[in-house]
């Protein structure tokens, strides 16, 4: 049903539904509750009447439509607070806005103009930042990040309240948000927040400068500016420093970490000495992972982070000992990235690894360990058989060089008495080199045995059985 509109433009005429929305929802609502309309008697209602049914067939039944009625009957009020919902989240959004451009005043304010100190300012954006992402962004978008850098500089008393204030205020307006972090690196926070750190600061103090640095490292743009100023000397000072909370210890760690993904940072961390700080810190469970992964990007930077690792007190000896971690995946692959570069580069290294034991704990690795750490220790198997298959060449030649005329009379006068061939001597040290070979492997085997485990019917059943995994072994061709 419809109606004319009385007042249509230029004699045109406009239809009006004479029901409105919810009247109309009501109408479906009451068909589909009652399964139709009225019977051929033209009533409209179903209440107390029966429907006529027509006596040659019967009507197919209709689906039930409860559920659509339910969603009919959920949205029926929707439609008429709809409207003062949204002006309701309008006015909000609004409000929100007034109290970020309120904080944001009392920031800029000089004096004591604004309605809160600028402590309580920061204060309000610490809390405001921390969870909401919108208000990061709306609180820099207003200016919020100037004065709070600005605040760094302030001292006196109280000056110390302040400070904490604002770097905890900059902490949080950084965190998720990279156009944050280099909008605070550009305002010059990083001198002096490192500034700061120089001066003695307590350890909550210290906390809080270590969590900014943290923070704005994480950013790439950033690493190179961070390295270059300075602060590497006081974050590995963090890391080792007795007197560093254990949190301020950790997030050191994690912004060395983020500053040595950087090649141009190398020679600042190698001068702040933490290659000899990460290898004396490989050990401690909690920061093993984080010290081995700053260590891979140390020697893969330049050569003097390789040489710098490799001077480090007992770097091969602990880096070996991690080979043998096997609840510890990432740890051994990182571990077996570091030897293989030392191994890949100095002789001094290769024989630090031999003397420590290298060779069974790298060949447990390939046979138990990851693809990617079965991978390295292979190929620092293959370094060392190549060193090892060169040493043997220049001790022979060296051998023979220096044989006397009355050695060789007496190798001459055993082929005379007993009738062999020249080289009869020979091929008894050939031997003998043999025997010592299969019987270091045989040792080996049954080393990995032990440590892998295996079950009785996969281990081999005796020494003759390790004989024969051996038995085609030669000091240069090691099984792995």
């Amino acid at each position: 049903m419809v109606a004319r509109c009385a007042h249509a433009d230029a004699g045109g005429f406009r239809l009006w539904p004479i029901f409105s929305a919810a009247a109309l929802r009501r109408k479906v609502l009451e068909v589909l509750t009652c399964g139709g309309g009225g019977g051929r008697d033209g009533g409209g209602s179903c209440r107390g009447r029966t429907p006529y049914r027509s006596p040659q067939r019967m009507p197919r039944p209709r689906p039930r439509s409860d559920r659509l009625a339910e969603l009919l009957r959920a949205e029926e009020p929707s439609e008429c607070g709809g409207e003062d919902d949204e002006a309701d989240a309008a006015a909000r959004k609004v409000e929100a806005l007034e109290e970020l451009k309120g904080v944001v005043g009392a920031l800029q304010a000089a004096g004591g103009e604004a309605c809160m100190s600028r402590v309580e300012a920061a204060a309000a954006v610490r809390r405001k930042a921390k969870d909401d992402a919108a208000a990061r962004e709306m609180l820099a978008m207003l200016g919020a990040i100037p004065p709070l850098v600005a605040m760094l500089d302030e001292g006196g008393d109280g000056g110390e309240e302040v400070t904490a204030a604002a770097l905890y205020a900059l902490l949080n307006l950084g965190i998720g948000n990279d156009t944050n972090k280099a909008a605070i690196v550009q305002a010059g926070a990083v001198h002096k927040v490192l500034r700061i750190a120089e001066a003695g600061a307590s350890a909550a103090l210290t906390e809080a400068v270590v969590a900014n640095f943290l923070c704005l490292s994480a950013l790439d743009a950033n690493k190179p500016v961070i390295g270059a100023s300075g602060a590497a000397p006081f974050l590995v000072r963090a890391f080792q420093g007795a007197c560093s909370t254990e949190q301020a210890r950790h997030d050191a760690l994690r912004a060395l970490l983020n500053l040595s993904i950087a090649p141009a940072n190398a020679p600042h961390l190698l001068a702040a000495g933490l290659p000899p700080a990460l290898v004396a810190s490989i050990g401690d469970a909690p920061i093993t992972d984080r010290a081995l992964a700053a260590l891979c990007n140390i020697v893969a930077a330049c050569p003097e982070g390789r040489r710098a690792v490799s001077r480090a007190p007992d770097a091969v000896p602990s880096l070996v000992d991690v080979l043998n971690w096997a609840d510890e995946p990432g740890c051994q692959e990182k571990a077996a990235y570091v030897l293989m570069v030392l191994a890949h580069r100095s002789y001094g290294d290769r024989a630090a690894m031999a003397e420590a034991g290298a060779t069974s704990a790298l060949l447990e690795l390939t046979l138990v360990g990851t693809a990617l750490a079965q991978k390295r220790a292979s190929r620092i198997l293959e370094i060392l058989r190549a060193d090892k298959g060169k040493q043997v060449a220049d001790d022979a030649s060296g051998v023979v060089a220096t044989v006397s005329a009355p050695q060789e009379r007496g190798c001459r006068g055993e082929e005379a008495v007993d009738g062999e061939p020249a080289d009869a001597c020979m091929s008894a040290e050939k031997r003998a080199v043999r025997q010592l070979v299969q019987q270091s492997l045989q040792s080996n085997m049954r080393r990995i045995v032990r440590r892998a485990r295996l079950p009785q019917d996969l281990a081999p059943a005796s020494a003759e059985s390790l004989k024969a995994l051996t038995a085609s072994s030669t000091s240069k061709s090691l099984p792995f």
